[in-house]
């Protein structure tokens, strides 16, 4: 008996949440030979969504439902989730019900040949402005974590067990799920699969949201963002050194030319803004480092329900 690890990170789906449950229920048990949980990971909501949690984990022992103390982000949600696992394989998807949990075998029948399963959408749902950060997440890791070119990252895949069992192996604040899961096997795929309209309400995602979501991935997994500023900061020194001759060559010939005041401060304000930009970058990487090292929780569980009583403290 193979069994499904579902994980879902749970914000404002007080409304949608059981209809997403109720349908993965049905999809594995229509298939012969699986077994199933469900790990539902409040993510602080301001909605009662907990306590719809609470209501189904009453009814079915194999839904298993994290209440995290604060607003931790959708990343350290999944990751709090993936510590309670026990199947041998995982699945994530959206609380919203735009992943379609009954094509959820077309992801793990490729685990037979590959590691992770992104989903691919034929058409997507999102709003233009999700739309539009897709892309730039995509691009983002494509460049900063070396994703397969023409991959797919989506928030609905599956994968191996092992695979969870190494992206557990972080535990720093600001994970970034999708450059934890390609640091840990490079056979993956995509499996095109169906996107809805979503049920109720809207994207959770605000552009701070997605700031932050870029940030991490820049910061998290590749000194690439450092390395540039290196080369900026190398490409103005060498345009101000030829500046600098071209001003002193232009002196020498015509010397009653009166210094332009306009040139010198645009040039000013291009190398102060260089410069403010370079040590916010660094300051971004040190900042990050403090945190780790001062031991900043990734998730903090408040209560849980429907598991073991030794899991059932505060993780982080």
């Amino acid at each position: 008996m193979t069994k499904i690890s579902v994980v879902i990170p749970c914000y404002n789906s007080e409304k949608t949440i059981k209809t997403v449950v109720d349908e993965i229920i049905e999809t594995v048990s229509a298939k012969s030979g699986y077994d199933y949980e469900i790990i539902l990971v409040n993510d602080c909501s301001p909605d009662n969504v907990y306590g719809v949690i609470t209501e189904l984990a009453s009814e079915n022992p194999k839904i298993k439902g994290l209440d995290l103390a604060r607003n931790f982000g959708q990343h350290s949600a999944i990751m709090a989730g993936f510590h309670y696992i026990t199947g041998d394989i995982a699945v994530c998807l959206d609380d919203d019900g735009q992943t379609p949990a009954c094509e959820m075998f077309k992801l793990i029948e490729k685990l037979d040949s590959y590691d992770l399963v992104f989903a691919e959408y034929s058409e997507k749902k999102h709003s233009a402005f999700r739309n539009f950060g897709s892309k730039i997440n995509d691009a983002m890791a494509q460049w900063l974590i070396e994703k397969p070119k023409g991959l797919k990252i989506m928030s609905y895949f599956a994968c191996k067990r092992y695979v969870i069992e190494e992206v557990k192996n972080y535990d720093n604040p600001y994970p970034y799920i999708s450059g934890l899961l390609l640091r840990a096997t490079k056979r993956v795929t995509n499996v095109k699969i169906n996107h809805r309209e979503r049920l109720v309400g809207q994207s959770g995602y605000t552009i701070k949201k997605l700031m932050l979501l870029w940030l991490n991935g820049f910061t998290a997994f590749s000194v690439k963002p450092l390395r540039i500023a290196t080369l900026a900061g190398v490409i103005t020194a060498v345009l101000g050194f030829i500046y600098g001759i071209y001003i002193v060559v232009n002196k020498l010939i015509h010397p009653l030319t009166p210094l332009g005041y306009s040139s010198t401060m645009a040039v000013l304000l291009f190398i102060g803004g260089m410069i403010m930009i370079i040590l916010g970058l660094i300051g971004e990487y040190i900042g990050r480092i403090y945190i780790s090292i001062n031991n900043a929780p990734q998730y903090v569980i408040r209560r849980s329900v429907n598991l073991e009583e030794n899991d059932n403290e505060d993780r982080q």
